[in-house]
């Protein structure tokens, strides 16, 4: 029997995802008290609104959201993010920058590398946006861009060192073409390899990033 692992954040009202970014608002556009008022006896909807910048809860980013003639939500492969082998790569003992060495010999072309850093179980705190979080260093992501992998993922605040402004990772991997997810949650559920990952964005045009539902089918 296959097992679904959901691998991203519940999105709440008001939440924290990066720091300095507003959290979501949620409301009603039709709520169901009024739309007793539309429909008949016993029959209610509710609809609703909410307003939130792309980089919210777990999500995906695409080579737009680097490089102005990249391609957007709307033109990413979706081949790339849906139905890929994954493979996990566990970096919990590999100190906050983590290097090529962590990779060791995985094969990693065509398949969706997630990286468990054990970032995710500081989710909800001031914790989770400090400066000491794990990365991947320069070296880890040019051999990940020569290697050619699907999809990568991380379950860190960011790819990349918030310090580091030249941001090595969003630009090597986006500029090869290679969609980042970052904020994953739950990898700790996961097999090193034997599992497939589903990211879909929704395919809005002229934006480079935006919240997805990830998660793996494993078995």
């Amino acid at each position: 029997m296959s097992r679904i692992i959901d691998l991203s954040h519940v999105v709440r009202e008001g939440m924290t995802t990066y720091p300095g970014l507003p959290g979501p608002a949620i409301a009603d556009h039709l709520s169901r008290d009024a739309s007793r008022e539309r429909y008949a006896p016993g029959i209610e909807f509710q609809i609703g609104v909410i307003t939130l910048v792309a980089n919210t809860g777990t999500y995906l980013d695409a080579p737009f959201h680097r490089y102005p003639d990249g391609a957007d939500l709307a033109g990413v492969d979706l081949s790339r993010v849906v139905a890929r082998d994954g493979v996990l790569v566990d970096a919990t003992a590999a100190g906050r920058a983590i290097t090529r060495e962590a990779f060791g010999a995985r094969p990693v072309t065509d398949r969706a590398v997630l990286v468990r850093t054990g970032w995710d179980r500081h989710w909800g705190t001031d914790h989770y946006g400090a400066p000491d979080h794990p990365f991947l260093t320069a070296d880890a992501v040019q051999w990940l861009v020569a290697q050619r992998p699907s999809v990568v993922g991380i379950d860190s605040v960011n790819i990349d060192d918030m310090a580091d402004l030249t941001r090595p990772a969003h630009s090597a991997l986006l500029a090869a073409g290679i969609p980042i997810v970052e904020h994953l949650c739950g990898l700790d559920a996961l097999p090193p390899d034997g599992f497939v990952l589903h990211a879909a964005p929704v395919p809005v045009a002229g934006m480079g990033t935006f919240p997805v539902r990830a998660y793996a089918v494993v078995g």
